[in-house]
């Protein structure tokens, strides 16, 4: 007994260890890519690395003879390439003499870096990873993991090679809130100001941001774990609006899933669009198509280009154009629209074709849901309202450079992108003000709930366009598709809408009071633009004061996080009574 007891503790001991080691070993990579290393320094860290990637292997190779659960096929797979991966990447770049002249590809840093992070995700996933309501809700887990984010971006941000010439604290909180937040506005070039490895800092934080720390930190415990406790599925249920407590981890598979293979795609298109003449080397190229795929899918707007997509050298691409809309509409709708469209396509096309169900089948399951309904027919409506007004308005102006299809698809993008993306092919100053007006209204609506996109979202202003008209009929409910409309639904839609206006007002007259000089459409457009997460800007963001900047970031926060989601966490639930006061309505014309 002693001795099986003496053994579990030797185990965790030494499970415990390697976490430590490699999350030491995280920052110790920071701190190498962060700062410029003595020569002896460098080999002191050099050897660190060493011994963490060895301990992983021996820690992982122990698991499998110490442990009786058995585990399932895709850990086994997981676990057996990335010790054949951290082998290969010892023997390269530690006991190779010859390998950086024959693999000049894989010589190189960013593979250590890989390698650590494999070994730190491993040993991550170990530990117990328990959420407790006595602690926090969801809604208050879901703030805090926002500002940790935003504040550890910021530190990224400030390390002296992240940048060329250093960057200020607020600068850098800006940025760091603007990635997380993804929202695109910039205080600095992001093409010129940051080098390299601050621009990995920024797309880091933007894929964060877009899918939240909780989803990659939760799912990668029960990939290698298999279980998890029923209040973790509780609070992540919240989280990720699964309808059933059993799906949430399958939903949360999903969404990597979904988010992984168009921002790949997505990568891959872009990359084939690229002209070499711009960008002659091969990794900058592959960098500059998963920078774009990944800001446009999460809606961030960011871009390595000094006039974003406006360069003369990408303006005409519009291979490129159409493949950012397809990225930031699919990561716009939000994930339970797509997986419940996917669910509807195979019910479609692929059940005819291999379960032999036939057109005369009488029972037709709903498979697409109310939700998904409203905002495809929401977004495809405003989409197209948008395109035609914007083509039509901009035809003899800022349309007049392009030709033939090149004029709808710039129409096209400038429609969509206002919907919380960001990217600009266009000089925005030069824009009718009537074009000026419908980008603040789309801005305002923005993507769809459970997205990457901010706004009050398309079922909030779907369900209050909704309400007028039940209003207007004289019912007391709206009805749309053989449903009734949840009164929560509504009262909830209301409630976003107005704190919207409320943030959105007072932001623009605290700009307005710390920068006076500036136009009340610009500051307008930049407090729209900042709640609903879009990026697009007038120009006058790098030039705000100290006080403005502060304002655009608290503004960006909660558009982010939403101002209905700050009120959850700050006000204490009260629980139902069993009792109701009388009724009585009140004069409203």
């Amino acid at each position: 007994m002693k001795d099986s007891i003496s053994k579990v503790l030797t185990l965790t001991t030494l499970f415990r260890s390697a976490f430590v080691l490699s999350l030491i070993g995280v920052f110790a990579f920071i701190i190498d890519f962060g700062y410029e290393q003595s020569s002896q320094i460098q080999n002191f860290l050099n050897a660190y690395y060493l011994v963490i990637l060895f301990v992983g292997i021996a820690v992982t190779l122990v698991r499998y003879f110490t442990f009786s659960k058995k585990l399932s096929t895709q850990v086994i797979v997981f676990d057996a390439l990335s010790i054949l991966f951290t082998i290969y990447v010892i023997g390269i770049h530690f006991f190779s003499q010859e390998a950086h002249r024959h693999l000049s590809f894989l010589y190189n840093d960013n593979w250590i870096k890989a390698a650590i992070l494999l070994t730190f995700i491993r040993e991550f996933a170990e530990q117990r990873l328990n959420y407790r309501r006595n602690y926090l809700n969801p809604a208050q887990l879901f703030i805090v993991s926002f500002i940790g984010i935003i504040l550890f971006g910021t530190l990224l941000l400030k390390l002296p090679n992240a940048t060329y010439d250093g960057i200020s604290f607020l600068d850098a909180l800006f940025t760091s809130t603007s990635a997380v937040c993804v929202t695109g506005l910039i205080v600095v070039d992001t093409g010129s100001y940051f080098t390299p490895f601050g621009q990995h800092i920024i797309v880091f934080l933007i894929q964060l941001g877009g899918l939240g720390i909780l989803t990659f930190a939760s799912y990668f415990s029960y990939f290698f774990k298999g279980v998890t406790s029923f209040e973790n599925q509780v609070v992540l249920s919240d989280m990720t609006n699964s309808q059933k407590i059993g799906e949430v981890f399958s939903t949360l598979k999903r969404i990597l899933l979904i988010t992984f293979s168009i921002e790949a795609i997505g990568a891959l298109i872009i990359f084939s669009s690229l002209d070499v003449k711009h960008i002659p080397e091969f990794f900058d190229r592959v960098f500059f198509a998963v920078f774009h795929a990944v800001s446009a899918f999460c809606n961030a707007g960011f871009s390595t280009l000094s006039n974003g997509i406006y360069d003369l050298d990408y303006r005409y691409n519009y291979v490129m154009q159409l493949t950012l809309i397809g990225l930031f509409v699919f990561g716009g709708l939000g994930f339970p629209i797509v997986i419940n469209v996917i669910k509807y396509l195979k019910y479609k096309i692929i059940s005819p074709l291999f379960l032999g169900r036939t057109k005369t089948t009488i029972y037709k399951p709903w498979v697409l849901s109310l939700n998904s309904r409203i905002t495809l027919i929401t977004t495809g409506s405003l989409t197209a309202i948008g395109t035609v007004i914007f083509f039509f308005n901009e035809y003899n102006n800022t349309l007049v450079e392009h030709r033939g299809l090149g004029k709808f698809v710039t129409a096209f993008f400038g429609a969509t992108t206002p919907r919380t993306a960001g990217f600009n092919t266009l000089d925005m100053n030069q824009l009718h003000f009537s074009t000026l007006m419908m980008i603040f209204f789309l801005m305002w609506v923005g993507a769809s709930p459970a997205s990457t996109g901010g706004g009050i979202k398309t079922s909030t202003f779907a369900i209050a366009t909704l309400n007028f008209f039940s209003l207007a009929k004289g019912k007391t409910r709206i009805e749309v598709y053989r449903r009734e409309i949840a009164d929560i639904s509504v009262r909830r839609a209301f409630a976003i809408i107005s704190l919207s206006l409320v943030v959105i007002g007072f932001a623009v007259i605290s700009i307005a009071a710390f920068d006076p000089e500036k136009t009340l459409l610009s500051i307008a457009f930049e407090c729209f633009s900042a709640y609903s997460t879009v990026g697009l800007s007038l120009g006058i963001t790098a030039t705000l004061t100290a006080a403005s900047k502060g304002v655009l970031i608290i503004v960006m926060f909660i558009g982010r996080v939403s101002m209905l989601t700050i009120m959850i966490a700050l006000f204490r639930k009260i629980k139902y009574k069993d009792y109701r006061y009388p009724t009585e309505e009140i004069l409203m014309n």
